[in-house]
């Protein structure tokens, strides 16, 4: 019984060394794989917030007012400041919208969790008459690193014409 039970354990321990370098082969080839030319859509909620003390809680006047969670100023632009969970979509991450344009992820919110995103606008009025709440499939097309800097975003702006895609040079940078 004995001799039965320890060849059955070498045999386990054999075949359970096999599938974990099955598995380790398996998870670095896709690892490796090329992205993908398409950009991963990703269905979201977004609702619209402004600068203001409606959807923020600071005034004119205040030194954070207008200014996001990664230091940039909040602004509706080419490519316009948008909140969203940094766990799903980290600072910096650039998404095309249909409806509302390309946003870059530069801010955080208490109630923006998971798939819920918050899009820039300069009015309260702007945002009930121009978003409301929305189910949207976004478009990620650039991951962000968790950081974002005024130059980049002056740039990216200065270099998206209107109607016209992002150049490639910002998606892979």
């Amino acid at each position: 019984m004995a001799t039965s039970f320890l060849l059955w354990l070498r045999w386990a321990q054999r075949n359970v060394l096999v599938w974990l370098a099955v598995v380790v082969v398996w998870t670095s080839t896709i690892a490796a794989l090329p992205a993908s030319a398409a950009p991963a859509e990703i269905e979201v909620v977004a609702t619209g917030y402004t600068a203001g003390v409606e959807s923020t809680g600071k005034r004119p006047g205040h030194p954070g007012y207008g200014i996001t969670y990664s230091g940039v100023k909040v602004r509706r632009d080419q490519v316009s400041t948008i909140a969203a969970d940094p766990k799903l979509f980290p600072i910096g991450t650039l998404l095309y919208i249909p409806g509302y344009g390309y946003g870059v992820v530069a801010d955080t919110g208490s109630a923006i969790k998971g798939k819920r995103i918050d899009l820039y606008f300069e009015t309260i009025k702007e945002v009930y008459e121009q978003w409301g709440k929305r189910s949207v499939s976004v478009q990620v097309l650039r991951r962000g690193n968790g950081k974002l800097t005024e130059s980049w975003l002056h740039s990216i702006n200065q270099a998206v014409q209107v109607g016209k895609p992002i150049p490639q040079a910002y998606l892979e940078s």
